[in-house]
């Protein structure tokens, strides 16, 4: 199930806006609060929908978001614009983690230990593959190459593993909005290390994700290998999937792929 909301517009979930009036929180800052609790609400339906029926025994629950928090608007808000995901930087529409990283929760009665936590990084494109697994399909038919990496053994180990595959991200149009890396991106994340490549001005910057989870050191000047290795990663995966490159208005040419460009 895709629940429109958390989303802009705000509207208010007239249910529980005013209780978030009456502690002090601003209008929209009651909005948004209203959406989240009328959301959790729909969720908690759906479960005692399960329970009520003797489902939750048969029954995986994936909970996830499609982007990071909004921190784009500070007008009505508290707090500063681009803050509201810290210490992850910036937020819904950046190539920062603060756009891409969201929580996940997997309910798997049985087989996914209570309480457990791992920090093993998934995509969207993972779950189709997982979900395959989970359902016991063993011959799969599709017209689309099945992106993404199958995580079943993550959920069943109990324990940290590393993830065997690069992990991508491409953007490469202009989403109308400023902001701590907002723009035309395409990003590769390869273990700890993450490359972000900038279309318009063919720079990279590469962070050290469990060093420095907010991206505050760009460390591509001193590690030029690391840069050369994901580089080439990331421009081998754009060509794989024959990715669209932005064209460069004064020349007419296409934006060269990372690996082709100098590193800087």
């Amino acid at each position: 199930m895709s629940h429109y909301a958390v989303h802009v517009p705000f509207n208010a979930d007239k249910r529980f806006y005013q209780k978030y009036i009456d502690k002090g929180a601003t209008h929209v800052e009651a909005q948004y609060a209203s959406m989240v609790e009328g959301m959790d609400k729909s969720l908690g339906d759906m479960m005692d929908f399960l329970e009520s029926k003797h489902l939750t025994d048969n029954t995986i629950i994936l909970f996830i978001s499609d982007n990071g928090g909004y921190a784009i608007q500070d007008r009505g808000r508290t707090g500063k614009k681009h803050r509201w995901n810290e210490p992850l930087k910036s937020g819904k529409g950046s190539a920062y983690e603060g756009g891409i990283r969201v929580p996940m929760l997997v309910k798997w009665p049985a087989v996914v230990k209570e309480n457990s936590v791992t920090e093993y990084p998934v995509i969207i494109e993972d779950i189709f593959p997982t979900v395959l697994n989970m359902a016991g399909v063993k011959k799969t038919k599709t017209v689309q190459h099945i992106d993404g990496e199958n995580f079943i053994s993550v959920l069943k180990a109990n324990k940290q593993v590393n993830r065997k595959s690069a992990i991508y991200w491409h953007f490469p149009n202009s989403w109308g909005e400023t902001g701590p890396g907002i723009g035309a991106t395409s990003t590769v994340r390869d273990g700890d290390w993450k490359l972000i490549y900038w279309h318009k001005t063919q720079k990279k910057e590469l962070f050290n994700i469990k060093n420095d989870i907010g991206e505050e050191q760009d460390l591509a000047m001193n590690n030029p290998k690391i840069v050369k290795r994901l580089s080439h990663k990331l421009g081998g995966y754009l060509r794989h999937v024959d990715a669209q490159m932005p064209i460069i208005k004064n020349t007419k040419a296409s934006v060269p792929y990372p690996d082709v460009v100098s590193d800087r």
